[in-house]
């Protein structure tokens, strides 16, 4: 009886700690400005890219390129101080063209992610 009890303790601790938020989760990209895949009139100052959970501002990198693959940001992206879970870079004045930005991010829980999405200057 008192094996029993206690197997049936242990299971609901796993079946609770298994549901538990944020248990195991990863950052994930959560938005961007501007938009993943939109075309724009005036060319952004900066892009900026919002995950779900705190970055590691040492190991998160964001890059800009153009259509010919060469980087067009100021080369000073930053996670944010006041928000962690904002990783930035500032551009300056884009032709129009197509873009693509480049990320890679390491979450406070040492998970790296990473990946990329485009946007379009339209002339």
């Amino acid at each position: 009886m008192r094996r029993a009890a206690t197997l049936s303790a242990l299971a609901a601790l796993a079946l609770l700690l298994a549901g538990a938020p944020g248990a195991g989760a990863h950052v994930a990209l959560a938005r961007t400005q501007p938009r993943a895949g939109a075309s724009v009139r005036a060319a952004p100052a900066e892009v900026k890219l919002w995950f779900t959970g705190d970055l590691e501002p040492a190991f998160s990198r964001v890059r800009v390129v153009n259509e010919s693959g060469e980087r067009v940001d100021r080369g000073d992206a930053a996670v944010d101080r006041d928000n962690r879970a904002l990783l930035r870079a500032s551009l300056p004045p884009l032709p129009p063209g197509r873009y693509r930005v480049v990320w890679r991010v390491v979450s406070v829980d040492s998970h790296v992610t990473e990946g990329e999405f485009g946007f379009r200057v339209a002339p």
